[in-house]
């Protein structure tokens, strides 16, 4: 890196989950950040969201651990349920074999409360700034650096440039301009209080009801005083991508034929978030020159895996490695942390896929699905989910 660059701050598109990650790996190998966050503030929208033990390693490395524990809950257990006649398909313990075998906990917090961790730590480090209603319109690169261009007509300039702008990406829009893929499947979130939760559903587990072309989930929130409710169905509709105010006679109309346990939960939200989903086609490259992808803007996925944050975190993680693997030469760094990263995102927006058909079969499908798991002891459940939690910062650059 050469003098004139040293004083340049690297780019951050996007102000999220992976965003502030990406800042916090920046940060550690010595960089100055610029945030640029096209809301009117740094904040998160959302409900609950799950996080496995790679993602624990994730916040380790960027030095949030402890301020995410102390916002999570450590589940028992998650268990799957068949929706129609309340048959227990299969049920995985996350305690304490769990956590030995893969060094950090299974657990369930609000999406915020992972925000705000993340946005502490950034803050605390004196060397993020935030620049909001800032909407990047396109991006330009030279030898030195980069300019990235905003809707008010002005340029930031940096020495890269990390494309962390969500699912929407401007950014992959400039480099790849790839359409996305409407599933047809709609996600409605809700957060309950406790009080008016269902007693015989206050269950310390991620719980899934799985059905004919929908699923239900719910587990607890910020030490049980809240619940995270999440329906799925296959819309009747033509869906157009997006989230919207939801309606609770649309979530009814889907979930006539489930069992009357299961049905509380559609019984609960006054209000409803609606989400028209979709993911894209994985790609092999989204390094370009001193700009890179990162999160959803790389690898956008649906919610099956419960991974999309967990992924966006490993990212950052990774970019870190790469650059100080590399001794911060950006475009090598790049090209190893992409190549990193290419097979194993894409395998979860591959498994996302296929796990939302076995979540959502019907007929004698229904049945084999059921039948899959009959009798499976933990450790082969843990064997089965190695390749997944047994990523960690030692071994996140083995892959390239």
């Amino acid at each position: 890196m050469n003098p004139d660059q040293s004083s340049l701050p690297v780019l951050v598109a996007g102000g999220g989950i992976g965003g502030l990650a990406a800042a916090l790996a920046l940060v550690r190998q010595g960089f100055q950040v610029k945030v640029l966050e096209q809301a009117p503030e740094i904040a998160e929208i959302g409900a609950g969201i799950q996080l496995g033990p790679n993602a624990f390693h994730a916040f380790d490395s960027l030095g949030v651990g402890d301020k995410t524990r102390a916002r999570a809950v450590f589940t028992d257990c998650m268990v799957m349920h068949d929706a129609i006649d309340e048959y227990q398909v299969a049920k995985i313990p996350t305690g304490e074999a769990f956590r030995k075998r893969f060094g950090n906990p299974y657990a369930v917090i609000h999406r915020v409360d992972v925000h705000l961790s993340l946005l502490e730590g950034a803050q605390e480090t004196g060397e993020v700034d935030f620049l909001t209603s800032t909407r990047i319109e396109r991006v330009e690169q030279d030898d030195d650096g980069v300019t990235a261009f905003d809707h008010k007509g002005n340029a930031h300039r940096g020495v890269a440039l990390i494309g962390a702008d969500g699912v929407r990406s401007v950014v992959r829009a400039q480099y790849v301009n790839d359409p996305p893929r409407i599933t047809g499947h709609v996600v409605y979130r809700s957060v309950i209080d406790k009080k008016d939760f269902p007693k015989d559903l206050q269950w310390n587990a991620a719980s899934i009801w799985v059905g004919p072309n929908c699923h239900l989930v719910h587990y607890p929130l910020r030490g049980g005083e809240q619940y995270n409710v999440v329906v799925t169905f296959h819309s009747r509709n033509k869906e157009e991508w997006g989230v919207t105010e939801g309606s609770p006679e649309e979530v009814q109309s889907y979930f006539q034929d489930i069992c009357p346990r299961a049905r509380q939960l559609i019984d609960l939200p006054k209000q409803w978030k609606r989400w028209a989903t979709a993911d894209r086609e994985p790609i092999g490259q989204w390094s370009f020159g001193r700009a890179t992808l990162l999160g959803d803007a790389a690898h956008p996925t649906t919610q099956y895996m419960a991974q999309g944050a967990c992924m966006a975190l490993e990212d950052a993680v990774t970019l870190g490695e790469a650059l100080r693997v590399h001794n911060n030469d950006f475009t090598k760094a790049f090209d190893l942390y992409q190549r990193s990263r290419v097979t194993r995102t894409a395998r979860i927006v591959l498994s996302g896929r296929e796990m939302g058909r076995i979540y959502h079969a019907k007929g004698v499908e229904r049945l084999v699905r059921n039948d899959l798991w009959k009798g499976r002891s933990a450790e082969r459940f843990y064997d089965a989910m190695e390749w997944l939690y047994g990523w960690n910062v030692g071994n996140c650059l083995a892959r390239s």
